[in-house]
């Protein structure tokens, strides 16, 4: 049985191994499969940073380049009712887009959001009045809750860290879907490699074939055949080809080229658009309650290790501080709250013990796209580099971990 955190219980009680390494630049440590140190101590997620740093400058040049991408965007829009589509959960890197894309850009977005079911209410507020204040129209693309909940059970049993894919893959395929429909060119993505990092491959490894395999093993609920504008959780290569080749959608991180600053947004956000925080970062997501907790106790996985080495690099957060941080459990794991989506998935808590003892298992051990991505290799950079395809996808797949 699953217990309430009390105060004095806080800290992780995991120890470090006799062979553990932890970067001496971010956090990042043994517990990533992959990663390699250099002789200075620095990790491989570090070199794959400062890449993307040199790749994705920010500054002055990095805002030559989101007034370029703006006017090729409002190029695109000419004529038609949006310039973009841009995802929002009501949380603050997406919201903050949004506002920028609207007041500073000038761009006409429509905001689409995916709700699986686990939304959390404050973030769904945030939405609302965000896209009523900025006059921006809102659409949400509700799953089958049939499918949903059967996805996130099948994941479940599959006794993998990665147990989100079924929503990760249902927000890119709301994204691409409303786009097609409304013959939207752009794609705008609230995330910045500055602050959330790049999850390791094998800790968040999002592949349609994947998501097909784990649902034919543990899945109950034949899911719905993809169709471009209402592609249901159905997004492989062949639908990859399409969206980018035939269709020419373009993914768009503006964050990437922006000085954003979290703790410096916060005001411009609630201030102008009336934001509250859903409570943690990440929490716009109920689920991640379960997710973190999961992680944490079956596969000694602490999801805060990207994204605080993220925050360490970018000098958004001090190392002794992160370092302070990752001591104690994460508030997010609410018990409160993960009771809530064990009852909501329909499981009893001793059928969700069992999934807790199951043996851990990866991605690797069910049939994937892993092979014929690593043959593909250069298109992916290619592709990754013109926009065509996510700007992280290249690093996310050959450069974090295995």
């Amino acid at each position: 049985m699953l217990t309430q955190v009390h105060p004095a219980e806080q800290y992780v009680s995991a120890l470090p191994s006799d062979d553990h390494q932890r970067c001496t630049r971010c956090l990042m440590d043994t517990t990533v499969p992959g990663i390699t140190f250099n002789e200075a101590g620095t990790c491989s997620f570090c070199d794959v940073h400062d890449r993307m740093e040199q790749a994705f400058p920010n500054g002055e040049a990095g805002l030559r380049t989101v007034r370029r991408l703006a006017d090729e965007m409002r190029r695109a829009g000419r004529g038609r009712r949006y310039d973009c589509v841009l995802g929002v959960s009501g949380g603050r890197d997406s919201t903050y887009t949004l506002w920028y894309c609207v007041t500073q850009l000038k761009l006409r977005p429509l905001a689409v959001h995916f709700n699986d079911g686990f939304g959390n209410p404050v973030a769904g507020e945030n939405m609302v009045r965000a896209c009523q204040r900025l006059g921006v129209e809102l659409r949400t693309i509700t799953s089958d809750w049939r499918e949903s909940k059967d996805l996130k059970i099948a994941f479940l049993k599959a006794s993998v860290p990665d147990m989100e894919e079924g929503t990760d893959l249902g927000i890119a395929t709301a994204l691409y879907g409303v786009a097609a429909k409304e013959n939207v060119q752009h794609l705008v993505i609230g995330q910045s490699f500055r602050t959330e990092g790049i999850a390791p491959l094998s800790w968040n490894f999002l592949d349609g074939k994947y998501l097909r395999a784990v649902h034919k093993q543990f899945g109950t609920v034949p899911l719905r055949p993809w169709r471009p504008a209402d592609p249901g959780f159905n997004l492989g290569l062949k639908e990859m080809f399409y969206y980018a080749f035939v269709r020419r959608i373009k993914t768009v991180t503006l964050l990437y080229h922006l000085d954003y600053v979290r703790t410096e947004v916060d005001d411009i956000i609630t201030n102008e658009l009336g934001w509250k925080s859903p409570g943690a970062h990440y929490a716009d997501d109920l689920y991640q309650s379960l997710i973190y907790y999961l992680n944490r106790v079956k596969f000694n996985i602490d999801r805060r290790l990207f994204n605080y080495s993220a925050l360490v690099r970018s000098g958004q957060m001090s190392r002794e501080v992160a370092l302070d941080r990752i001591s104690h459990v994460n508030a997010i794991e609410d018990e409160n709250v993960i009771a809530l989506c064990i009852k909501r998935l329909g499981l009893t808590r001793a059928e969700f013990e069992q999934i807790v003892a199951a043996p851990p298992k990866t991605f690797h051990d069910y049939p994937n796209s892993y092979s014929l991505l690593k043959l593909l290799r250069l298109p992916i950079k290619v592709l990754s580099r013109l926009n065509l395809i996510p700007e992280s996808a290249y690093d996310k797949y050959f450069n974090c971990g295995t």
